[in-house]
């Protein structure tokens, strides 16, 4: 019988956030693929789980999925992590997805952490209908996928590092207006976790005022909206 790749969830922040399935899933698995396995080191260790873990990344992805594939179509149980929220989702995890499917492998997601789905609710923007843009391609295209989102009319999200937080608030300005209204969280679930609410003028103004620390995700309300 094949085996199963179970999609496991993990804090994106808090460690209590964690299902007490995915413990129980993470404890019972053959093999815990991990994003880095550092990171996840401590969770595992918070948690005394004993799973051997190997590394599964971008890097590595392309090269080892086949492999790891065809290891659970003979049997083995694997688990995905990445290093915080829900693998596949702006992580690793994909390709190793559609691999277990086309072999004819089970794969099953748990419930459980991500940081677009708290951002959304707190934002105060329209929920019922919105569109997940993840990470904005890092140089070119970069420009034309806001372009293409101008006229938008959902509640629109994006993930940031905060590296890049200011130029990409300017050019959301610049494409948007200024007075597009955007609420930008970080470090969701932690101890400093905040969200900035106002006008892509006013919340830009406010992160050159306070260096921007943390992983962040913009929330920018829909053209008309």
């Amino acid at each position: 019988m094949a085996g199963i790749l179970y999609i496991v969830p993990t804090p994106i922040g808090n460690l209590g956030d964690i299902t007490l399935r995915a413990i129980e899933v993470l404890k019972s698995a053959d093999t815990i693929l991990a994003e880095d396995t550092r990171t996840s080191g401590k969770l595992l260790r918070h948690f005394e789980i004993t799973t051997a873990v190997r590394s599964y990344h971008m890097h590595n992805e392309h090269r080892i999925t086949t492999d790891l594939a065809a290891r659970m179509e003979a049997g083995e149980t694997m688990a995905l992590i990445s290093d915080a929220g829900t693998p596949g989702i702006s992580d690793p995890g994909f390709l190793l997805v559609r691999e277990c499917l086309r072999l004819g492998v089970r794969v099953e997601c748990l419930p459980g952490p991500t940081a677009l789905i708290p951002a959304l609710v707190e934002s105060g923007f329209p929920t019922d209908r919105f569109v997940f843009e993840g990470f904005l391609p890092p140089k070119k295209g970069r420009q034309k996928r806001l372009q293409a989102l101008r006229e938008e009319q959902r509640t629109m999200i994006f993930y940031e590092s905060p590296h890049k937080l200011l130029k990409t608030m300017e050019q959301l300005q610049e494409i948007f207006g200024s007075d597009r209204q955007i609420s930008v969280s970080r470090e969701l679930s932690k101890l400093y976790a905040e969200t900035i609410r106002g006008t892509l003028l006013t919340v830009k103004e406010h992160f050159e005022k306070h260096a921007p620390k943390g992983e962040f995700v913009l929330v920018v309300r829909g053209a008309g909206s």
